[in-house]
């Protein structure tokens, strides 16, 4: 069965406006996260999902696949739906990864493959991780609950379940990757867009509100989940890197 990988890569992001070109010492954002993804053993192939020529043209230079896609999509999903829709190959699976985590692992994209590759029912999956207390109130890492069968219930910015009374459970934090079967990444893409996922700006929801399951597995991997989203946690990023190339085990990956 084949599983490729897709990193949606938009120019115009509103705070930080064509940042998967940005520097990260040495190399763009972009660049980090495609060759990390190349390290996943699991992946046939790995493309650029791009609106731009500047992201095409990058892509070019080092050597990456792209494929330039409409301006006009609503999210990563979407835009990753119009690149797998009319390929010639034979596609089961679709890996999204975010274009803005540099530090994506190569372990938690396998681990995610894997899990869809072995149960012929998913066709829609994610993974999680716990979250630290002092995380719980930031609206930046987004949280999940489960029903007992593994699915998700809901995904939000806010802290959920609600502790009323003394937290005894564990908070999970959504990890920012999806795998979709090929079929099933088609039919969300043709789904129309629904008011939870609007409102708290989650693409996954739109499954959820659309009456599909979304299995969420828990990770085993250490989950970075530095995104760049604003110049300063690109300058944390550089720091991270810059730690990471100079020996300190505790820096980056």
């Amino acid at each position: 069965m084949r599983v490729i990988g897709v990193i949606p890569a938009r120019f115009g992001s509103t705070r930080l406006p064509g940042k998967p070109l940005k520097d990260l010492c040495g190399k763009s954002v972009l660049q980090r996260v495609y060759e990390n993804a190349l390290l996943a053993k699991s992946l046939d192939d790995v493309i650029v999902a791009c609106d731009d020529d500047r992201i095409l043209n990058e892509v070019s230079r080092f050597g990456g696949k792209a494929v330039m896609t409409a301006v006009s999509h609503p999210n990563g999903s979407s835009r990753a739906a119009e690149v797998v829709k009319d390929m010639d190959m034979d596609i089961d699976f679709v890996i999204n990864i975010q274009g803005d985590e540099p530090f994506v692992s190569p372990d938690i994209i396998d681990e995610l493959a894997d899990l869809l590759l072995s149960d012929k029912e998913l066709y829609c999956a994610t993974l999680c991780t716990k979250v630290a207390p002092e995380e719980y109130g930031n609206p930046n890492v987004v949280k999940v609950v489960r029903d007992l069968k593994g699915n998700a219930l809901y995904f939000s910015r806010s802290l959920i379940p609600y502790p009323r009374n003394e937290i005894k459970n564990s908070v999970f934090e959504h990890v920012g990757m999806y795998g979709y079967s090929k079929d099933f990444l088609i039919t969300y893409a043709g789904l129309s867009e629904t008011p939870l996922s609007e409102i708290e700006s989650l693409e996954q929801l739109k499954v959820l509100e659309h009456g599909y399951s979304m299995r969420v597995f828990e990770t085993k991997y250490a989950y970075n989940a530095l995104s760049i989203d604003t110049i300063e946690d690109l300058e944390k990023a550089r720091t991270l890197f810059s730690a990471a190339e100079k020996g300190n085990p505790g820096g980056a990956l």
